[in-house]
């Protein structure tokens, strides 16, 4: 391993970036960041009630672009496309890591009763089914409420991050009751702060849990 390892991330839309960029930049600025962003994957994905093995393929040619340029670990921003990047990780020989599995994990170091925040629809099946997977291999009798927010995702594309904050921070009481809340994407990472201030239940965003795992990855 080099001194200082090369990551690509991998993103689906541009609103993911900067929370992971922020992210890598108080947690573990070595790295070299490689942004490599088909934005068209989004509204694509949100055509489909289903991820089609063309998204798929496209999802996993990314990542074969990655490994052609060096990557030493790939992390994907984008919580719709889970079964690509499981196909990444089987296939790759360099980490590849989903964008939620350490937030899953934290969350549920905290209890069993989780709420997730979530701003895009098509990402929930996926998101709900690999929380499901992750609770079954720890044990326990883990539930997770979910909560769509989808006018916080027009916000934050039309440039209005406060409005973006608002929006979830107005909508956070509704899961008041749980052990944690997630904060299902990236991009909704920008609200942790405004939606902690409404409620005591600890409220957890992705990036940061994402960036110490990819280090203990990379590091051990």
């Amino acid at each position: 391993m080099t001194q200082h390892p090369r990551i690509v991330l991998l993103h689906a839309t541009t609103v993911a970036i900067d929370p992971i960029q922020s992210a890598f930049r108080s947690l573990w600025p070595e790295p070299e960041l490689v942004n490599l962003l088909d934005d068209a994957l989004t509204p694509d994905r949100a055509r489909d009630a289903e991820l089609t093995e063309a998204l798929i393929a496209r999802f996993v040619s990314l990542g074969r672009y990655a490994l052609s340029i060096g990557a030493d670990a790939i992390l994907v921003t984008c919580s719709a496309f889970g079964p690509a990047i499981e196909q990444m990780a089987r296939e790759f020989p360099v980490p590849v890591l989903k964008p939620n599995e350490a937030m899953f994990e934290a969350a549920l170091e905290i209890g069993p009763k989780v709420g997730m925040v979530a701003t895009f629809a098509p990402s929930i099946i996926t998101m709900e089914a690999e929380f499901a997977e992750y609770a079954a291999s720890i044990g326990g009798d883990a539930t997770l409420t979910t909560i769509l927010v989808e006018d916080a995702m027009t916000a934050l594309r039309a440039g209005d991050t406060e409005a973006h904050n608002a929006r979830i921070a107005a909508r956070i009481g509704e899961l008041d009751g749980r052990d944690a809340i997630m904060l299902a994407h990236f991009s909704t990472s920008r609200a942790q702060e405004a939606a902690q201030a409404k409620t005591a239940v600890p409220v957890l965003s992705a990036p940061s849990a994402a960036v110490a795992r990819l280090r203990t990855l990379i590091e051990r």
